[in-house]
């Protein structure tokens, strides 16, 4: 499959899951892989949470890939404004009822295809859509996220670990070689999306050939995460 057919497939996925979405982050229906596992999952969860609450998102602040909502929630609190964007209005929809501030403006856009006004933001943050980046557009997305930043601003991003729990139970595991997965709806209906995993050294030491400064770490089995700042 070609990258541009990818790329659709890939949304009409998320656009098509927006309803199931949640029961992901969870772990409810075919993502509850049992007591023990979905303990560490919410252990690392709440790792996750203090992370963000210890790097302290305020002021301007956009989110990319914004989806229903979880995060946008725990951003509010600390901005002056924040924007919010995506490209499916069906996940748009459900952050607008779950969140319902009126400091957040949303825009339904294709991040591939949308450039954020530049020098407008304090910090971007962006959760689980790292990986959604083909390695062919990975240093591109790196430069549009500088360009939107503020002298001294910050981004934060929060990751998927490699796990054969992470996903659904009828999801089929990858080797670390491929760079796409098939992911499967409650109704059985199947995508092909990008899915690249991170581990957090490897990360860091790419950012830094694109001159970013940035540390990353692991929650332990489930998450990654990473701070930083565009170097000097």
């Amino acid at each position: 499959m070609n990258e541009t057919r990818l790329l659709d497939e890939q949304q009409a996925y998320y656009r098509a899951r927006a309803g199931e979405y949640d029961r992901w982050w969870l772990r409810e229906g075919r993502y509850d892989h049992g007591p023990e596992a979905n303990r560490r999952w919410f252990d690392e969860v709440s790792a996750l949470e203090r992370a963000l609450e210890d790097f302290g998102p305020s002021g301007e602040i956009l989110e990319l890939a914004c989806g229903t909502g979880l995060w946008t929630r725990r951003l509010i609190s600390g901005a002056r404004r924040l924007t919010a964007v995506d490209a499916a209005p069906e996940v748009l929809e459900i952050n607008r009822e779950r969140v319902g501030s009126e400091l957040v403006r949303y825009i339904e856009a294709d991040l591939f295809e949308w450039t954020p006004p530049q020098s407008a933001f304090d910090v971007c943050f962006f959760s689980f859509w790292l990986s959604h980046v083909p390695e062919s557009r990975f240093a591109a997305f790196w430069e549009k996220v500088r360009g939107a930043l503020r002298p001294g601003g910050r981004v934060f991003l929060i990751d998927s670990a490699r796990s054969d729990t992470s996903g659904a139970r009828d999801h089929a595991p990858t080797s670390d070689e491929e760079q796409t997965m098939v992911r499967r709806l409650d109704d059985g209906t199947e995508f092909q999306i990008v899915k690249r995993f991170y581990d957090p050294r490897r990360l860091q030491r790419r950012l830094a050939e694109l001159g970013w400064n940035v540390e990353a770490s692991a929650t332990g089995e489930y998450f990654i995460h990473a701070a930083g700042s565009p170097a000097p």
